[in-house]
């Protein structure tokens, strides 16, 4: 009895996995219409796909997306390929016409190196500040080693004498 829940268990988990097997991968949506006859073409196609981002989800790339705007934009990448455009040319097409939200990873120039370097920069400004406050803390005479006047002395050894 037991050697039966056990293959049952089994098999449900079996089961389970080749349901969700399928999903886990990524799902790539381009269409066989779409595949260029030159592989060279195509792997570069790909490449480029790789790192645009579907306006439409957001959060995927143009590779991956099923919209139709990705189906658009992955067959506009491949008609400027056919034409003769290299990768760089390609990806200024796009930003020309989508801006730099088209791309997954935006670029390291111009204004966008100022948003490259604030992070960094304010961990530092931030790790400065803290070590000013550390060492102006550790400097600063703690209040009992500041010492007794003479008559809080006195009176404290008046309290201890009554205690």
């Amino acid at each position: 009895m037991t050697r039966l829940r056990n293959l049952l268990r089994l098999l449900v988990v079996v089961l389970c996995l080749a349901v969700a097997m399928p999903m886990a991968s990524p799902a790539f949506a381009v269409q066989p219409d779409e595949v260029l006859d030159d592989p060279a073409l195509e792997n570069r196609a790909r490449e480029l796909s790789k790192g645009l981002r579907c306006v439409v989800c957001q959060n995927e790339s143009i590779d991956e997306s099923n919209a139709d705007l990705a189906r658009e934009l992955r067959l506009v990448v491949r008609e400027r390929l056919v034409v003769g455009d290299s990768d760089e040319q390609v990806l200024d097409y796009l930003v020309a016409r989508y801006g730099e939200f088209v791309l997954l990873k935006p670029r390291t120039d111009g204004w966008n190196m100022i948003l490259w370097l604030s992070g960094p920069a304010l961990f530092l400004l931030a790790l400065g500040v803290g070590v000013v406050y550390v060492r102006g803390r550790a400097s600063a005479a703690a209040p009992t080693e500041v010492g007794l006047s003479d008559d809080e002395a006195a009176r404290l050894k008046e309290i201890l004498k009554n205690s």
